[in-house]
């Protein structure tokens, strides 16, 4: 079971999760809720932070089906965070706007100029959108970035790089870009007892007051840490974690998930990805589970049935 051991074998919710609705039997919807009880009675009154971005946000059919997801599980009791990302969405602004843009090592470059229009798109469409659609779907949705109330103090990121040649390390200015140094849950926790859902962009405090540009992965992850979560689920645009065969791996502990990026099993882009998830776990997260946000329904099918549909993340036997 989730709350122990997660089961591999695939389950009715999982078989049908994706298929049309009236293409159901009575049975199988009966099965369906007989599974999900259990785990909404585990889940009531815990905290879940999720993490939304990829290209799933670009598509309004799924952006409509997470947001009633998102409504759903503050029905039965789960009380969610919602930490946005909005890459695409930036980018498409910049070009509109013809301010040019750059990267390193796959990070945004953000000057002065550039962190102004970050922050409107994060903070101003996105996050509005997506408050829009939740409520919408029947939910009760607050807007915020970490700006407001001070929630999340940021510090510049220091980005470093070694030189293939050289073997000189060297460190990176990329203006504007930030990494959490605090976040303050008092803030979240008053949205959460009041009933609504906050929904957050990826925006932090500078010590002078400046705006800091943070990667949505890193602020999700250190939102989860901070309210002690029980869940921590990035969605992202792959299934999870996969093995050396390319098949999807259901659970994992945390020193294993380590020894694998070690072994170059996890590699490229997943690898920032995952160690958020050790990060995130290592600091108090319950689980955090790496899984599409792509496939239906996916938050649904990974909480409310025995085999999940990505990839699990626990602390080590011992932490």
């Amino acid at each position: 079971m989730k709350g122990d051991q997660r089961n591999e074998a695939a389950s009715p919710v999982e078989e049908c999760g994706i298929a049309p609705t009236h293409a159901l039997s009575l049975q199988d919807k009966a099965a369906i809720l007989s599974e999900a009880l259990p785990y909404m009675r585990r889940y009531a009154g815990a905290i879940f932070v999720i993490k939304y971005g990829g290209h799933a946000m670009g598509d309004e059919a799924i952006r409509r089906r997470f947001a009633e997801d998102i409504v759903l599980l503050r029905q039965v009791g789960i009380r969610v965070v919602v930490v946005h990302g909005g890459g695409p969405q930036i980018g498409s602004m910049l070009k509109r706007l013809k301010i040019r843009s750059a990267f390193v090592d796959g990070l945004r470059v953000t000057d002065a100029e550039t962190v102004e229009v970050v922050e409107m798109v994060l903070s101003g469409l996105v996050n509005k959108s997506l408050v829009a659609a939740i409520t919408r779907a029947g939910g009760m949705a607050v807007g915020i970035s970490g700006k407001d109330g001070g929630f999340v103090e940021a510090r510049p990121l220091e980005h470093r790089r070694r030189d293939p040649t050289s073997h000189i390390e060297e460190v990176l200015d990329l203006g504007f870009v930030g990494e959490p140094a605090r976040v303050d849950p008092s803030l979240l926790m008053r949205f959460l007892d009041a009933g609504l859902t906050p929904v957050v962009a990826p925006i932090g405090l500078g010590p002078a007051g400046e705006t800091f540009n943070i990667n949505a992965d890193t602020m999700a992850g250190a939102v989860a840490a901070a309210l002690k979560a029980k869940r921590f689920m990035l969605l992202t645009d792959v299934e999870g974690i996969l093995d050396s065969q390319g098949r999807l791996i259901a659970e994992l502990s945390h020193d294993q998930a380590a020894e694998m990026i070690a072994a170059g099993t996890i590699h490229g882009g997943m690898i920032p990805k995952v160690r958020t998830c050790l990060q995130a776990v290592e600091n108090g997260v319950d689980a955090a589970v790496i899984l599409n946000g792509r496939v239906p329904h996916a938050p649904l099918l990974e909480i409310f049935t025995e085999s999940g549909v990505g990839t699990l993340i626990r602390p080590s036997q011992g932490e």
